[in-house]
């Protein structure tokens, strides 16, 4: 069991100051657009990921001429009451305790509060380009152990080296640049092996779920297929490197590895991205964010906290109805500017520029 049951903020985005008893339940966020309503679940988003779900900096959450913003929950997750405490500054780092005690580093927040979050843009998820899918499946391995994030972060910074030193060679392969290049490429064959492992094992629970929550959705047989092959993961990264070398100086950026991989979705044997129709790609969607809350439930054993951000203007009442059938949680914040008639039960929270009705 995971709910929040009081909430505080202080100089968060455009909220100057709420104190906000919850229940457990559905909790349907209503006002217009721009009033704060996601802002709200940005804020319960930080509690257990330590970074916003919208992808924003530090001082874009930040109430206009503060310094410092402070979130302030009690939670209950399983049988332990948590004061969960963060403070983001735009002058010092961004802290956050958990009953009084500092957690370092911030990563290890990761997981420890099961969240999954279900926004209007992962509607895309089919649609989109394949970095919506790699994050996808690259989210849950950090929620499911805190340790994955560090390995995420160690590629993003050998990639990052390693491009800058193809930059830096200008076409040109020297003696120098060889001899670097090479501890680069070691170290991000390395790391990237045990990162594309981890995605082919996830995926495979995920494609159970999915598969699953796809049939419930949309009442017909059809089957629902996830793969992740690729190439370099079974010839090497290394061998990989040697293949594209030249075209890498010459572009002067990393042209294979995990940053640039696709996970493919089929629909009846057939590309969903092409040939799947926007309804079947929608309902594809759904199950994937429905399969990651099944599978976090099964990690941690317990129902993760449920943050619905402004789906239900993107979907027909069926497929809202059925979405909601099927993500149970002991907690669930649904934003949205007009409340759905099948939500009558219902607590309702009024928000209008920052401010609670």
């Amino acid at each position: 069991m995971v709910y929040l049951k009081h909430l505080w903020l202080q100089d968060f985005r455009n909220y100057q100051e709420i104190n906000l008893p919850l229940p457990q339940g559905q909790i349907i966020l209503l006002g217009d657009n721009g009033q704060g309503k996601s802002n709200l679940l940005e804020a319960v988003g930080y509690l257990g990921m330590a970074r916003s779900f919208r992808g924003v900096p530090t001082e874009a959450l930040i109430r206009k001429e503060c310094e410092t913003a402070i979130i302030r929950a009690d939670i209950q997750h399983l049988n332990r009451e948590l004061l969960v405490e963060a403070e983001i500054s735009t002058a010092r780092q961004n802290k956050v305790f958990i009953n009084k005690q500092k957690i370092t580093p911030l990563r290890n927040l990761n997981g420890l509060i099961p969240i999954t979050i279900f926004g209007p843009d992962d509607l895309n998820l089919i649609k989109s380009g394949p970095s919506i899918r790699r994050n996808y499946i690259d989210d849950l391995l950090v929620q499911i152990h805190p340790k994955n994030i560090q390995t995420r972060i160690d590629i993003e910074q050998v990639l990052k080296q390693r491009n800058a030193l193809l930059k830096q060679a200008r076409g040109r392969l020297s003696e120098d640049i060889k001899v670097t290049l090479q501890v680069w490429n070691e170290k991000l064959h390395s790391l990237s092996e045990e990162w594309g492992q981890k995605r082919k094992s996830i995926l495979k629970e995920i494609n159970t779920y999915a598969e699953q929550a796809y049939l419930e959705l949309s009442g017909g047989k059809v089957s629902l297929e996830l793969t992740y092959e690729p190439p370099w993961l079974e010839k090497g990264l290394l061998n990989a490197f040697q293949e594209v070398r030249d075209d890498e100086l010459r572009r002067g950026t990393t042209l294979v590895g995990p940053h640039r991989d696709e996970i493919n979705v089929f629909l009846s044997g057939l590309p969903a991205r092409t040939h799947a129709s926007q309804g079947e790609q929608r309902t594809i969607a759904l199950s994937l964010r429905i399969a990651g809350h099944f599978l976090l439930e099964n990690v941690h054993q317990t129902k993760p906290l449920l943050l619905l951000d402004d789906v239900f203007s993107e979907l027909d009442s069926t497929r809202a109805k059925g979405l909601l059938d099927l993500l149970v949680a002991d907690q669930t914040f649904i934003s949205t500017a007009t409340k759905p008639e099948y939500l009558d039960s219902s607590t309702q929270i009024h928000i209008h520029q920052g401010k609670i009705l």
